[in-house]
Formats: C-alpha cells, structure tokens, sequence
C-alpha cells in the first residue's frame, strides 16, 4: 500500500473535547447571559471605563479634522455677522446719542414743570434678576417659575418684565421659588394707556390657544388703530408707569355690539423668556390711601331734650 494513502486523522476512539456545535451553543448562551447581566447589573461598566480612557486620544485624534473644519466655517460666519451686528450698533448708537441729549433736556423741564406746580416726583420702581425655572404644570394657565423667592425678598404682586416689556405679576411667594402670572392668562388684567391717544383701557388675557391680550370695553368709535403701542398706565398702584405691555394687531368694530374686539400682541417674550426682572410695587412707596370718615347718626330731638 502507498504511503500517501494511509489515513493519517485518528480514530474515533482517540477524538477529544466537544464538537462545534456545543461550542456554538456554549458561547451563545455565554453572550445572552452577559449580555442580560450588563443591562441588569452593569457588570461590564468598568470595563468600558477603563477602555474610554485608552480609547479617548484616538477618538481625539480622529475628530480633529472635523473640528478644524467646523471652527474654520464659524470662525467666517462669526466674522461676517459680527462685522455686520457692529454697523448696526454703530448707527443705533448714534440715534441713541441723540436721543440721550433730547431725554436729559426732557427730564430737566420736567422736574422744573412739576416743582413749579407742585406735583410730586415720579417713583423709581427698583428691581432684582431672577432667572425663569421651568413652565407651571397647569396646561389651562400661563405661569412662569423663577429662582427667586421669599428668602431674596420678592414680595406678592411684584410686576416682572424682561428687555422688551412686562410680562406678568409675582401671584404666589415660596421660600426660594415664586410664580408668575402671565399677561396673557386668562385671570390675569393690566391696567394700559395708549401711547398715541392717551386713552385708558383695561387689557385681559386671552383664553384662546394663541398668547394674546384683548383689550376690553372700548367703544366702536374709540379711536384706536393697528399698530398703536400699550404701556402702563400706573393708576392701578403696582405697575410703573411708562413700560411698554403690547401692541395693537386686530381692531374688529361690530354693528351688533357696542364695545369693538380689540386684540394685542404681547411685547414681553411671554413664551421664550429665560432671564426677568422683578420690581417692587410701587404701593410699597405710596402713602395709604386717607380713612374716610363716616357721617354720626343725627340725635333724636327729643331725646335730645331729655
């Protein structure tokens, strides 16, 4: 017999340790356990963290084209629009220039009108930063949550605004935290002077989906148009006078009702606000109103005589 047919694999007999298929079943089994144990109990956790370690300077290597090519394209960008913002600036600057000049002269005449009357000066309503937390859970009321509470001295029916104008009033005082009433909730009503009539009117919250104001029983002929600018009117003892609330957007005058639907836009970012400021009351600095005092029952004549 030649040699290169000889069967050279060993017999059955000496065949040892388990066959493939044990195998595949024994590691399949293997991987679903750690698999279960690492969802369960995390056991592979510190391994992942010590391979994070090693791993992180090749991932860092392996991002920095990336990087370099986004800072580049921001680095442009950023030029751009900053190179544009400081044009912008510059011009408002210089309208602000000479809006400054035309305030400090209006203020001077002012303060002299109103010794040579008599009247009383004006109170500065003072203030404090609070930042906005989170929205209040209610979804049928607009309110805010700030950082601020009664700790930091913020007191109930504290007027809030941000940059562009008011937004609410302080209604529940916590320890650290405090709730805002919206302009635009429902229960919630402002007092307002149109900036180019001068005509006072009452601004309630808007119950439907849209952040809106209604301005409330005004005439169908008052004379009100789009576009007219809402501010404080200060009457209600609380809010300073001056500050911008909202803005006229839809004056609807029907034949069948004697008050015309008036609705404002908000210019305080009721929705978007992060940072607010909270202002003291000005009833805090107003004197009390004078106790009137009740007439006395007249005496009976003859008891009088008695």
């Amino acid at each position: 017999m030649p040699l290169g047919t000889l069967d050279r694999s060993p017999p059955a007999f000496f065949k040892q340790g388990p066959s493939a298929v044990s195998k595949l079943l024994l590691f399949s089994a293997l991987s679903v356990l750690l698999m279960v144990a690492d969802v369960r109990f995390g056991v592979t956790q510190p391994l992942r963290s010590v391979l994070s370690v090693f791993l992180y300077p090749v991932q860092w290597l392996a991002m920095r084209p990336q990087v370099l090519a986004e800072s580049s394209s921001d680095y442009f960008e950023t030029r751009d629009a900053a190179q544009a913002a400081e044009r912008v600036l510059r011009q408002q600057l210089l309208v602000q220039a000479k809006r400054s000049g035309q305030v400090e002269q209006l203020a001077l005449e002012n303060r002299q009108l109103r010794e040579l009357l008599g009247l009383r000066d004006r109170l500065d309503s003072s203030g404090f930063v609070a930042e906005v937390l989170y929205d209040a859970a209610d979804p049928y009321t607009r309110k805010l949550i700030i950082d601020k509470g009664l700790t930091q001295g913020v007191k109930a029916s504290a007027p809030v605004m941000d940059e562009f104008g008011i937004l609410g009033q302080v209604t529940q005082v916590l320890p650290l935290v405090s709730e805002v009433t919206l302009v635009t909730d429902r229960e919630h009503s402002i007092p307002v002077l149109n900036t180019r009539t001068g005509a006072r009117g009452v601004a309630y919250g808007e119950s439907g989906g849209a952040p809106l104001l209604e301005l409330r029983f005004m005439a169908t002929n008052a004379d009100i148009e789009v576009g007219d600018l809402l501010s404080t009117s200060g009457v209600d003892g609380i809010y300073p006078p001056g500050v911008p609330v909202a803005k006229v957007t839809k004056v609807e005058r029907r034949a069948e009702t004697a008050f015309a639907r008036i609705l404002c836009e908000p210019l305080g970012h009721v929705q978007g606000a992060r940072h607010v400021m909270v202002l003291t009351p000005l009833n805090e600095h107003t004197p009390p109103r004078p106790q009137i005092e009740k007439p006395q029952p007249m005496a009976n004549a003859k008891g009088g005589r008695r």
